[in-house]
């Protein structure tokens, strides 16, 4: 007899048994492998997550603009221009300069070499600008009301500033013709990004001939700083001054060039109302005195009486804003580029005459989206604006004050 056989049973019942014995050897081999320490092992600490920083606090609220009087006691001033140091030149209307220290208050010194001027209604000494390379050579132009055969016009000299006088000093343009009167002389200038030279200019207060290419009444100029005619000029036909840029203005009183475009701007007076912000393009025609969104002085004041029915498209370029139905007589005009006001940035901002206020218009293009009138509780007659090098507002009322728009 097998017992081996009768002990362990048939083959199949050996099978299974040799299986549950691996089975338990597995399972105490996992046990005596847990008893000699795997179950006494203490897992890594996980790291708690950051806790996130708290968001910063928000900006300070940024404080209103504010008004504050830097000198008064000008007499008449009409254009200033800051030089690279600081300083200010500034245009007095009846034939003067003055050198203003850095930031604007204190003596100023009178600058020799000016030319004579006429100094007659709105006509006298009056815009000023600094070459685009002033820096390494120190050329200023200025635009001023001179006398000549037939009356007066607009001339615009330049000369070199060598401490405080002027020297080298030559006439690079004349407005033609010399008429009588004294009104409407324009008289704005604007280096565009070439360096050459935009000379925004009345007509005069003859009207018609704001419409006729072969003078400069009513006109912008574009000129090279030696007073030669650049190319690139359009043409105004045959017999038109070939200087000419574009025509049918009134009384160009501001005229900067938008640095998001690179084109020249200005603003004009209208007659009783009327007064516009214009985009002014090469060729353009601005319609005056065919279009006006103002009316004849003497009429009732009224949409009725706009001068050939006010809309100036699709025969003339239409403004790009309007004030009515009162003048507000815009003047000196620039385009915001600083950071001390980052809510004005790339806004026109200048200033008005018979409106006495600082006006901000927001663009979209070539499309007003807002408007705001400022510091009309200054009662001034604001008659230039410029952008100081600290990035703060600069204005020149005709009452005599440097007033800087700060916060």
């Amino acid at each position: 007899m097998d017992t081996s056989s009768s002990f362990l049973g048939t083959d199949a019942t050996r099978r299974r048994a040799l299986r549950r014995l691996f089975r338990l050897a597995a399972g105490g081999a996992a046990g005596l492998t847990l008893g000699c320490g795997g179950g006494d092992i203490t897992p890594a600490p996980v790291a708690p997550a950051p806790v996130p920083a708290p968001p910063p606090p928000p900006p300070p609220p940024l404080a209103p603009p504010r008004a504050t009087l830097v000198t008064e006691g000008l007499s008449r001033p009409w254009g200033m221009a800051f030089l690279p140091d600081g300083r200010l030149l500034v245009t007095l209307k009846g034939g003067a300069m003055r050198l203003l220290p850095a930031g604007g208050a204190g003596t100023a010194s009178a600058v020799g070499g000016v030319p004579a001027v006429v100094d007659t209604g709105q006509g006298g000494l009056l815009d000023v600008a600094l070459d685009p390379d002033f820096a390494t050579d120190p050329w200023v132009y200025f635009a001023y009301a001179e006398a000549g055969t037939g009356g007066s016009g607009t001339a615009v000299a330049r000369a070199r500033l060598v401490g405080s006088a002027l020297q080298d000093l030559a006439v690079v343009f004349r407005q033609l013709p010399k008429v009588s009167g004294s009104g409407h002389f324009g008289a704005r200038l604007a280096f565009r990004a070439d360096k050459s030279l935009f000379i925004a200019l009345g007509e005069r207060q003859l009207g018609s001939p704001a419409q006729d290419p072969t003078g400069h009444l009513g006109k912008v100029v574009r000129i090279a700083r030696d007073g030669s005619v650049p190319a690139g000029n359009p043409s105004f036909g045959s017999g038109a001054r070939p200087e000419l840029w574009s025509i049918g203005h009134r009384n160009p009183q501001g005229a900067a060039i938008n640095p998001r475009d690179g084109d020249l701007w200005v603003v004009e007076h209208g007659p009783q109302g009327g007064d516009e912000l214009n985009r002014v393009r090469p060729g353009g025609n601005y319609g005056w005195p065919l279009r006006s969104y103002g009316c004849n002085y003497g009429d009732p004041v009224g949409e009725a009486c706009r001068i050939g029915g006010g809309t100036h498209a699709p025969t003339y370029v239409e403004p790009v804003s309007t004030w009515g139905p009162t003048s507000i007589a815009p003047s000196g005009l620039i385009f915001y580029t600083g950071n001390r006001f980052p809510e004005w940035q790339g806004n026109a901002v200048f200033g008005a005459l018979a409106g006495t206020a600082l006006w901000r218009v927001a663009l979209n293009g070539d499309t007003e989206v807002a408007r705001e009138r400022l510091f009309a509780d200054l009662a001034e007659r604001i008659r230039c604006v410029s952008q100081g090098p600290d990035g703060w507002l600069y204005l020149l009322t005709d009452s005599g004050k440097l007033i800087r728009i700060d916060r």
